[in-house]
């Protein structure tokens, strides 16, 4: 995908296991075959990364991802929800690196880490409202002082 292809991530409540990320990843690439703006193939890409993220981006420069495509790809995203019993849109879980290994966990558990020094602005942190590749490739693992979770580190 090109630098200004539109991004976006989706972070799992939890770990797939190596059959979701399988099943998820055909699932995906049937999705974005079929993905369409006003009758227009979209140009895009999907995988899983890490067995918690879901990343879709599209080139807009074919064909623009319009609000009635990205609804689809939203409704797609809650099918996978539904079928791994997941979920994708919890915006209060935070995903971080400890000991090379990434963990989630709710914000306020986060908060709680920083204040017991276990973790500080030097951790790892995933910035999972980027929107663009670029953004992808430079801000979306990031220290946590560079990141919106600095105000509790």
């Amino acid at each position: 995908m090109p630098l200004d292809a539109r991004v976006w991530v989706y972070q799992s409540n939890r770990k797939l296991s190596t059959d979701e990320v399988s099943a998820i990843q055909k699932a995906g690439a049937a999705f974005i075959a079929d993905w369409a703006a006003h009758g227009a193939s979209l140009k895009a890409s999907f995988d899983v990364l890490d067995n918690l993220f879901v990343v879709i981006a599209v080139d807009e420069k074919q064909a623009t991802a319009s609000g009635c495509s990205i609804d689809k790809s939203v409704r797609f995203i809650k099918e996978l929800e539904q079928q791994f019993n997941l979920n994708f849109f919890d915006r209060l879980r935070v995903a971080y690196v400890d000991n090379n290994e990434i963990k989630t966990c709710h914000i306020s558990t986060f908060e709680e880490l920083a204040k017991s020094a276990k973790i500080n602005g030097d951790t790892i942190v995933f910035n999972n409202m980027i929107t663009t590749k670029a953004a992808f490739d430079s801000e979306w693992r990031v220290p946590a002082k560079n990141s919106w979770q600095s105000k509790y580190v």
